[in-house]
């Protein structure tokens, strides 16, 4: 009787961590709580960067487009707090 006990308790474990519920996003939030598209233009444009697109990429806002000194930048946003979770710039 314990054997089965231990095994669901195994099973309903993975559930959780598993790979049927594991999640490849570098962003978390719920849809519910995301600021505007307008408002992650507006704080890129406050870095002096110039803004050519942005998109939803793993569950993040990303914006490309160029950096102050001209540099070709993709930047990962958290869509709620808009902190920047990942930036790469060629040079």
């Amino acid at each position: 009787m314990k054997m089965p006990l231990i095994l669901l308790a195994a099973l309903l474990s993975l559930g959780a961590t598993g790979p049927a519920g594991a999640s490849d996003d570098d962003c978390t939030v719920p849809m519910a709580d995301w600021q505007p598209r307008k408002a992650v233009k507006t704080m890129a444009e406050a870095k002096g960067w110039s803004v050519r697109r942005i998109k939803i990429d793993d569950g993040c806002y990303e914006i490309k487009g160029r950096d102050a000194q001209g540099r070709t930048i993709e930047v990962k946003v958290d869509p709620a707090t808009l902190d920047i979770v990942e930036f790469e710039f060629d040079d």
